[in-house]
């Protein structure tokens, strides 16, 4: 009886992630493929780091990375900015046999003797505790940047959103001849020059 053994090779993926499609992604995949990453095993995303619904992220965890592969980020941030996140996600890789190489860490995947392996993971724990709350310190402080923004442009009457159109110098009038019953809300309508939506919207402000 010929017996046939399958041969898994494990394998290595880089993940990078920029915020917007303005940001460059080169200095992560320098970093990756320095390690050892084949560029084409490196997953990017552009998008926020507020958590981990990313296309690209979420397709690498649940298609592509197996048991035994190895999961390489340059930064912890780049694979959420929530402290949360970052300690789930980390659990849900151990239990998935994963093993994350995070370069930023340097003690992560170093080899310990097995008798000694706890104290590696007592201090990837600190530095992924202290790491993370840094991460998502830095995410509140730019929340904080945007509130603190939005709230001296409204100071200074900087409305946001979709600039409003001129009203026609007549709106009152001939909404008000509607109201009257001297015509007819199509009338007005065509009359004004605006559009179904616009004539409803101020109609309720006459």
């Amino acid at each position: 009886m010929t017996v046939i053994i399958a041969v898994y090779n494990y394998r290595n993926y880089g993940y990078a992630r920029v915020s917007s499609t303005g940001q460059n992604e080169d200095r992560q995949i320098e970093a990756l493929t320095k390690f050892g990453v084949p560029e084409q095993n490196i997953i990017i995303d552009k998008a926020s780091g507020k958590d981990t619904e990313r296309e690209g992220y979420q397709y690498l965890k649940r298609q592509i990375l197996r048991k035994g592969d190895t999961l390489v980020i340059k930064e912890l941030d780049r694979l959420s900015r929530s402290k949360a996140d970052i300690k789930r996600e980390l659990e849900e890789f151990k239990d998935m046999g994963i093993r994350v190489k995070i370069l930023d860490i340097p003690t992560t995947l170093t080899d310990f003797p097995p008798d000694q392996a706890w104290v590696l993971e007592m201090i990837n724990a600190i530095l992924i505790e202290v790491l993370g709350a840094i991460a998502e310190n830095e995410r509140n402080k730019i929340r904080a940047r945007q509130r603190e923004g939005i709230e001296a442009a409204k100071k200074k009457n900087v409305h946001f959103g979709r600039p409003s159109k001129p009203l026609p110098d007549n709106w009152r009038e001939v909404l008000s001849e509607v109201r009257c019953g001297n015509k007819k809300p199509v009338e007005a309508m065509r009359e004004l020059g605006i559009s179904r939506s616009c004539y409803y919207r101020l109609w309720k402000h006459i």
